[in-house]
């Protein structure tokens, strides 16, 4: 990965919590993020298809270009309906690894990885909660694959503000995503 994806990390979106709109009426964090997740598939070999998943299982951001047109394009080898078919199976899997983790007192789950005959999927934890999934092509490195998984975790991580889960959520789940203990429903 180039120095100049970590510059611009690092200073597009301003602070975390800041939210500027663009003229274009996403935030400046909302196109860092999304920058961020068409930066992954654009620059790992082998990647078809990336979503962000918040801890609720509800897709944030896909590089499906349906549900996110800012994102690159989705390979024509990835899920078969749209980003939102990543996002569930992620969420599924997640859910499944952290009833494992806990029933065997192994701790938090931090990454996963299936490998099958025509593809991999990762999923990988977000600090906040949140998931990151990537499905790529058998051939891929997957030690390349989990590498950038992990910068793209280390830049979004903090990027991933309440206000911007509520925003990419949309109006109608803005109220369930982010409440915490003392807020009101």
């Amino acid at each position: 990965m180039s120095t100049s994806s970590t510059d611009r990390s690092s200073t597009q979106g301003g602070a975390p919590g800041t939210h500027d709109t663009a003229p274009g009426g996403a935030s400046a964090a909302a196109r860092n993020l999304q920058w961020l997740l068409a930066n992954l598939v654009e620059e790992v070999p082998g990647v078809r298809s990336v979503a962000v998943i918040s801890s609720d299982g509800l897709m944030l951001c896909s590089s499906d270009a349906d549900q996110n047109a800012a994102a690159a394009p989705v390979d024509p080898g990835g899920p078969a309906k749209s980003g939102g078919d990543l996002a569930t199976v992620v969420s599924g899997l997640a859910s499944l690894t952290d009833g494992a983790a806990r029933l065997m007192d192994a701790g938090p789950v931090k990454q996963s990885v299936v490998a099958m005959d025509n593809g991999c999927l990762f999923v990988m934890s977000i600090s906040d909660g949140s998931l990151l999934g990537v499905h790529s092509s058998p051939e891929c490195d997957m030690s390349v694959v989990a590498y950038h998984m992990a910068l793209f975790v280390g830049r979004a991580g903090h990027v991933l503000t309440p206000e911007l889960r509520r925003e990419l959520a949309g109006p109608g789940d803005a109220i369930a995503i982010d409440r915490g203990p003392g807020e009101e429903r």
